[in-house]
């Protein structure tokens, strides 16, 4: 999924100003002006559309875990860069950061209109080379977002 509409989205419904937007890129260390992300937050067809790298996403998700559920209490490892961010790694870092249960996650695709089993929730957790491992499409993290929107 597009990163740019990943950020639109949550900032919707976590009701975020730029500003907060800011503060939460910050905590993780990463600084970034306030026309960057209007420009991030801006759809395709608008003019002044910056297209928001894995490396701005995953800031800015890192940053929101650390905005929820405060920093780590042990020291902190360096984190890898990735250079992709896949859906299943999306929703896990949304999962932190939200603090959220199975079943609350259930009931927040529920809201979607998508209805998941506990064990096919538990999948799209799982490491890649796991044989029950299952990859976390475009249309199910759309599905969560706007989960949390309602």
């Amino acid at each position: 999924m597009e990163n740019n509409l990943i950020l639109r989205r949550l900032r919707y419904a976590l009701d975020l100003k730029e500003s907060d937007m800011q503060h939460i890129w910050s905590l993780d260390g990463f600084e970034i002006d306030l026309p960057s992300i209007t420009n991030y937050l801006k759809k395709e067809d608008e003019s002044g559309y910056e297209e928001c790298p894995p490396k701005v996403l995953t800031h800015f998700l890192d940053g929101l875990i650390i905005e929820k559920r405060g920093p780590q209490k042990d020291s902190p490892q360096k984190k890898p860069q990735l250079s992709h961010l896949s859906n299943n790694m999306i929703l896990k870092k949304l999962r932190i950061a939200l603090n959220m249960r199975e079943e609350e996650m259930l009931a927040t695709f529920e809201k979607a209109g998508s209805s998941l089993s506990k064990s096919e929730l538990t999948a799209l957790f799982r490491k890649k080379d796991h044989k029950h491992f299952r990859a976390c499409g475009d249309q199910l993290i759309r599905r969560f977002l706007l989960g949390l929107t309602k």
